[in-house]
């Protein structure tokens, strides 16, 4: 199961356990801070499949991406045809309705998502 975020907010992510991130990756079975150094991620162009491959490997069926509360994060269209090529659902939101929609289904679908929390 992917754990719960309990608490968010302008630049603060907190995930079961107490764990505080500004940017998240959570998939089933662990969550971690979502470096965008990592894969060279901004703003534009956006999230990147690189981005998703993690969550991928973890299991997940269903990836919820943030857009971040000003809807600001774009999304490849690269990463959006990789999760329909994989037949992953896939849900691109503002981060309340990701946060929402996130712990409405990790307790019955092998869930993952990237949440940004700001812009």
């Amino acid at each position: 199961m992917s754990p719960e975020i309990t608490e968010h907010g302008w630049g603060r992510i907190v995930v079961e356990g107490d764990r505080v991130y500004k940017d998240v990756k959570l998939f089933p079975g662990g969550a971690r801070e979502w470096d965008w150094m990592e894969t060279g991620t901004s703003h534009s162009p956006g999230v990147q499949p690189a981005d998703v491959e993690e969550l991928l490997e973890s299991g997940a069926r269903v990836i919820i991406l943030s857009k971040g509360r000003f809807n600001r994060l774009r999304i490849q269209p690269e990463t959006l045809s990789l999760l329909e090529d994989r037949r992953v659902e896939v849900h691109v939101l503002s981060t309340d309705r990701a946060v929402s929609l996130y712990n409405e289904l990790r307790r019955e679908h092998p869930v993952g998502a990237l949440i940004h929390s700001t812009c």
